[in-house]
């Protein structure tokens, strides 16, 4: 059993994972002021609400978007487990032909995602994971990582709004009723949910004529995948864990356990 820890812009997803069972996972918010001995007592606290124990853990491994929580986390896990954690980076076995222009600037986050998912699903593969950016992965046929697009997080779009039209306030993500809002608040709300799983749908679309094929398996993840993927006109797998798997198959490919006891 593994502790893996994903550390995105606005969450951290963490959980305790082995080749046969999720044991668990949560998520808490991403916030760079916190110490690594905060980091520590939420982790503890984890372990014990779930009731695992802590000392069975035999490693753990991190993959981060946010550098300045990387070595708190190391910390945390250090004083919580005893034991050291892999951060996912330059030098870490991929498995991954990366064919992007410099493939050092590759987010960890997008190098996992599509390590898990060319483990899981039949390729080639398009992996989208929707948090504060919806970032899109393509991988071929043959499992070279073609490259990508970034774009803004639905969330992150509607505190745009608020944030730059006076009248406009904040409003929770969710799907609304109708597509055609009765209302500004379900008018905003259309306009995130239905319009972001509109992108998605189109950008799949161009992502296909550029190929001159079909994406083959798409698959999503992420926090707000949940909230927009049953919106989308495509067909698309949802997979919650996929980053937990990911950071499961890293760790196994470069941390032999027997000796990491």
């Amino acid at each position: 059993m593994i502790l893996a820890i994903d550390v995105g812009n606005s969450n951290i997803v963490l959980g305790c994972i082995d080749k046969e069972n999720t044991y668990f996972t949560a998520r808490l918010s991403t916030d760079p002021k916190k110490t690594s001995d905060e980091y520590a007592l939420m982790i503890r606290n984890l372990f014990h609400l779930h009731g695992l124990d802590r000392h069975g853990v035999e490693g753990a491994i991190i993959s981060s978007v946010v550098p300045a929580l990387s070595q708190p986390l190391q910390e945390a896990v250090r004083l919580v487990t005893g034991k050291s954690s892999l951060i996912v980076g330059s030098g870490v076995k991929t498995g991954l032909n990366i064919k992007m222009d410099n493939p050092a600037q590759v987010g960890a986050d997008l190098i996992v995602d599509s390590v898990a998912a060319c483990a899981k699903y039949a390729k080639p593969i398009l992996i989208i994971d929707m948090g504060t950016a919806t970032t899109m992965c393509v991988v071929d046929a043959h499992g070279n990582y073609l490259g990508g697009l970034i774009m803004p997080g639905p969330i992150v779009a509607l505190n745009a709004l608020a944030a730059r039209a006076s009248q406009l306030s904040h409003v929770s993500l969710e799907a609304p009723p109708h597509v055609i809002g009765k209302n500004t608040t379900d008018c905003m709300k259309a306009g995130a949910v239905f319009g972001h799983a509109a992108m998605i749908d189109g950008v799949i679309d161009r992502v296909e004529e550029e190929l001159g094929m079909p994406a083959g398996t798409v698959v999503a993840t992420g926090g707000l995948a949940h909230i927009v993927v049953p919106n989308c006109r495509r067909k698309i797998v949802l997979d919650e864990n996929l980053m937990l798997h990911g950071l499961l198959i890293l760790d196994d490919k470069n941390v032999p356990r027997n000796q990491n006891s």
